[in-house]
């Protein structure tokens, strides 16, 4: 293939016409919005910019870091991190630090939790969990998931936490461990264990000095300098295809005229219902039916300009209460100063998370304004004097919603789509998955090099590892890049990981311990009655400061059977009750390894 049409200038678009384009390839990138950047688009009001949402940028990849580090040199800044919950009028750090937390709620609100989350630790269930609110309370607790998690995950996705998919909480939480946390609140974050080097992303991140717009703006630029046009305005209609190829897609342009881009290869960014139902000819009625049922969270975002230095010192904010209907707040100045021109003022970001066309998405800007700034101030945060400036952002189709059904959808929908041999769908709205942005660079990537190379990289593969959304584990060779991260079949992991974390039955144990307990110092006083004096005799005596009422006689003989074996059995339940809380952690820290593996590729294919 010498020709190629990449739909979409997001991060997974550009990363893909950049991969395409360092290999002497002709590529045009054809693009809806009036700017590059999809998501990760900057918007410049006024001399302050605002993202859509936060973007930190931080990698696993060191194909994807040396992107960043090429494109932008200096201006990729070096930041501190801090973000916060506000809940009840007050802010508790997150990630949460256990003590803090704690302290902060209260000692009946403190203990009620932790009697929770030992409930849910010593809980003997081995049922899958299906749901969001299933795999956080399994893991944390039903008090902890109520105060922390479903508020703030039911206004975000505008549906019950029992409607959401397991894997969207394997996918997006990291894969928290109790005593760690303890461990680091205590000691710090960096801990070396196991030949591995903890390296903490909580405390720092990468950020473009202009905003990640600026990132996708130079690379644009890149592009045209090596040829590769971005042509912006084009709004993709049809994607013509015969004999199980793409032979080329209709766009609109700004002035209302039909292009027609035509190329050897295909990489899409765009939603997987606007593509499906720009194929021509038209596809099976079910795959269209299909891609109507995957569901989507559209996103307002509000930025203010504060007529002071500094309002808080977070970058966001999570806004965990009913009382507004704010979800977060960003506090751009605090990710770069340079996203304000005037450093004694200050520029913030309330995110709305609503649907397309509902009552919040159709209100007028100016009124929207004035809400974002009200509730501001009900949080304490402004005073709205000091509001003097705003502007509205509408994104629709920010977040794809992993909903009951969107695996079973994406199974026809990708056997529709692997019909096309010269076609990769790249991206979050691409794959529907709820990508950070490098793992969107990477999809681009790899598909670029699927269609340039004939290379057999598993796209869907990316975004896999449990442990990446917080902390990077770098090995001794970590310098090597893995872009496709090292998979797992998990035909039946979970019953195999039963049967070898068995659980220990309190009642047998306790059972066994107290006839041993019991028997033992039975048989031992008889055997000293039996034969008469002895010196063991004087000793064993002692046992009557344990065991009340205990002599070395045959009536002490039967006391003692009974006291032994009344203590000796509540010894052996404890026991197993305390064997099988540590069998159940490392069982369940298993399986939250498994199930962000399997969770997030549902299909299990293995390479392509």
């Amino acid at each position: 293939m010498d020709s190629f049409v990449v739909i979409g200038a997001g991060p997974a678009g550009l990363a893909a016409a950049q991969e395409l384009t360092q290999r002497g390839l002709r590529a045009t990138v054809i693009e809806a919005a009036e700017v590059v950047g999809g998501l990760s688009r900057t918007v410049c009001h006024r001399g302050y910019r605002f993202d859509i949402g936060g973007h930190r940028f931080f990698t696993k990849s060191r194909a994807v870091q040396d992107f960043w580090e090429d494109l932008l040199g200096d201006d990729l800044l070096l930041r501190p991190r801090l973000s916060r919950i506000y809940y009840q009028g007050k802010f508790f750090d997150y990630p949460l630090d256990p003590v803090k937390t704690l302290l902060g709620l209260g000692p009946v609100e403190a203990l009620r939790i932790v009697l929770s989350y030992l409930r849910a630790q010593m809980g003997r269930s081995t049922a899958e969990e299906r749901t969001f609110d299933q795999w956080v309370t399994k893991r944390f607790g039903r008090r902890l998931f109520e105060t922390f998690f479903k508020s703030y995950t039911e206004k975000v996705w505008g549906i019950p936490c029992s409607e959401i998919d397991a894997a969207w909480a394997a996918q997006r939480i990291r894969n928290l461990d109790v005593g760690v946390l303890l461990r680091n609140a205590i000691l710090g974050s960096r801990v070396r264990s196991e030949g591995k080097i903890v390296i903490s992303l909580i405390e720092r991140f990468h950020y473009p000095r202009l905003g990640p717009g600026q990132m996708w703006e130079r690379c644009a630029e890149r592009l045209a300098e090596l040829g590769t046009e971005t042509r912006l305005g084009m709004r993709v209609e049809r994607v013509r295809h015969r004999d199980g190829r793409i032979t080329s897609v209709v766009a609109r342009a700004p002035d209302g005229a039909e292009v027609e881009f035509e190329a050897d290869g295909f990489l899409s960014s765009m939603p997987i219902p606007d593509f499906i139902h720009a194929l021509d000819p038209p596809p099976r009625k079910e795959v269209i039916r299909a891609a109507d049922r995957l569901r989507y969270r559209d996103f307002v975002m509000v930025g203010l300009v504060i007529d002071r230095a500094n309002v808080f010192p977070d970058n966001w904010i999570y806004v965990n209460t009913s009382e507004v209907k704010v979800g977060r707040i960003q506090n751009f100045k605090n990710w770069s100063p340079d996203m304000v021109p005037d450093p004694t003022k200050t520029s913030l970001g309330l995110e709305y998370f609503v649907q397309e066309n509902d009552d919040l998405w159709c209100t007028p800007d100016e009124d929207l304004v004035e809400l974002a700034s009200r509730e501001c101030e009900a949080l304490g945060l402004i005073k709205r004097d000091e509001v003097m400036d705003g502007i509205v952002i509408r994104t629709p189709k920010a977040y794809p919603v992993y909903d009951g059904n969107y695996r079973e959808v994406l199974v026809t929908i990708r056997a529709e789509l692997a019909q096309f041999r010269n076609l990769e769908v790249i991206g979050r709205n691409g794959q529907h998955r709820y990508n950070n942005q490098d793992h969107a660079m990477l999809t681009g990537m790899l598909g670029a090099r699927n269609l340039a190379e004939g290379s057999d990289h598993d796209i869907w593969a990316v975004n896999l590892e449990a442990d990446y959304h917080e902390e990077i584990h770098a090995p001794a060779w970590a310098g090597r890049d893995r872009l496709v991260p090292r998979r797992i079949r998990p035909e039946a992991p979970k019953e195999w990981i039963r049967r070898a974390f068995a659980r220990y039955d309190p009642a047998a144990l306790a059972g066994a311990i107290g006839c041993v307990s019991g028997l033992g110092l039975f048989l031992a006083t008889a055997v000293l009655l039996l034969r008469g004096s002895d010196p063991m005799g004087p000793t064993l005596s002692l046992l009557g400061n344990y065991f009340l009422g205990y002599t070395v006689t045959w009536p002490g003989a039967w006391l003692g059977l009974a006291e032994a074996g009344v203590l000796g059995a509540a010894f052996g339940w404890v026991l197993a009750r305390l064997l099988n809380l540590v069998i159940g952690m490392e069982q369940r820290a298993l399986e939250s390894r498994i199930d962000t593996l399997g969770a997030m590729d549902p299909f299990n294919e293995g390479n392509r």
